[in-house]
């Protein structure tokens, strides 16, 4: 996880904890741990130490058996850890009973992703879906030591003895919270619906793609815009939409919110206003950091989302980015020993990854390489789409 640790020591120190299984084996769990670590960077922990063990399915009580519990423990209390991170989502009873033991802050995966968010939220429409969200997620996961609401108090948590009765109270203000909510984003919504019918002579992009593949380096590059652009997990977060126009065609360009394996479900179902620039889009212009490892693994994920959202079938531009990071990863002397020439753009072109079955390219949006044909290609997808809205498009234009 090296590159992922920090040595601010103002920051909270935190642990991870993940479990290897036959769904899960240890090549995967090591992929999990090092994104679960950005995860924590991005939140601004400090990640000391990972713990791994391998188990079927979660033990009962507190996720992992009774001596890496003990032995967790122990390094917690040593070293005075803050925080502990699983990878995997607790039940309330798993809470609890951690919470008990430990007396620490705890995050499992997706409160670590929901706070991720409402940290990075910007709008009144990110910010109200998040806490909503959030607010569902946290409701059968109240605890006397640490009811996750201290920043909506303005105060710290308590430790040792709220009592149940404070528990009673703050499920009661997170159920009206969530009332609150919900009325507040339905209005939004019906806002948001009323612009987007006023798009519809003009063709939708929108970009997807893992998190922190470079979607909104793209979307600074061929808008022009300052659209915040940075390596974070999640940098976007609220949905951005420009005007964009590629020889005399304009189209709306829309940078979304990266997608995640294991995005908390209560998320999706809030966020569904703002993926409706997915659904609703065109053309999708998939991006993917064809540097990464695991690049092929987080495409299954993007594709699994766009199902899940009833987008799977728009017409798709798959943009390998970053083939600058992918180039100077690989080692010259191994290739030589391959008897192969170095990998160049134009040998990334015949390999395999060129046939997606979709219109693909290979970019460096950092560096600004091959974008003249990117550009090309989805001139001609939007243009092809254009035409079905004006089809005297080019009789207009010739004649």
């Amino acid at each position: 996880m090296g590159g992922y640790l920090t040595t601010d020591t103002e920051k909270e120190t935190a642990v991870l904890v993940a479990l290897i299984n036959r769904e899960q084996p240890e090549e995967k769990v090591i992929e999990y741990l090092d994104e679960l670590a950005f995860l924590a960077d991005t939140m601004g922990l400090e990640v000391k130490k990972s713990f791994t063990q391998r188990l079927d399915k979660p033990e009962i009580r507190t996720f992992v058996g009774k001596g890496k519990f003990e032995e967790i423990y122990t390094y917690i209390k040593a070293e005075g850890i803050q925080v502990i991170i699983f990878d995997d989502d607790l039940s309330p009873s798993q809470l609890r009973n951690i919470e008990r033991e430990l007396q620490i802050k705890i995050y499992d995966r997706s409160l670590l992703i929901l706070d991720i968010f409402l940290k990075r939220a910007q709008t009144a429409q990110a910010k109200t879906q998040v806490e909503l969200a959030r607010s569902k997620y946290l409701l059968p996961r109240l605890t006397r030591l640490w009811t996750h609401l201290e920043r909506q108090r303005g105060g710290t948590a308590t430790r040792g003895g709220a009592g149940e009765k404070e528990i009673e109270t703050d499920r009661r203000q997170i159920r009206n919270q969530i009332t609150v909510l919900k009325k507040k984003l339905e209005k939004i919504e019906l806002q948001n619906e009323v612009q987007r019918k006023s798009r519809t002579n003009i063709v939708r992009v929108a970009l997807v793609g893992y998190t922190n593949v470079g979607k909104s380096t793209l979307m600074r590059l061929m808008t022009k815009a300052d659209v915040l652009a940075e390596n974070k997990l999640f940098a976007t977060v609220d949905s951005t939409v420009r005007k964009v126009a590629i020889d005399d065609i304009p189209f709306l360009l829309s940078d979304t919110v990266g997608f995640i394996r294991k995005l908390p479900t209560h998320l999706i179902e809030s966020f569904k206003s703002t993926l409706d620039e997915v659904r609703e889009a065109d053309i999708l212009l998939h991006i993917v950091d064809v540097s990464h490892p695991y690049y092929q693994d987080q495409m299954e994920t993007v594709s699994q989302t766009l199902v899940d959202l009833g987008a799977a079938d728009k017409p798709t531009i798959i943009i390998f980015n970053k083939i600058d990071k992918l180039l100077e990863s690989l080692d010259p002397e191994i290739e030589e020993e391959m008897e192969h020439p170095p990998m160049t753009l134009e040998r990334l072109k015949k390999t395999y990854l060129n046939a997606e079955g979709e219109s693909v390219v290979f970019i460096s949006a950092e560096k600004k390489e091959n974008i003249a044909e990117m550009r090309e290609v989805i001139f001609e997808k939007v243009k092809k789409q254009h035409m079905t809205i004006f089809p005297n498009y080019l009789k207009d234009t010739y004649y």
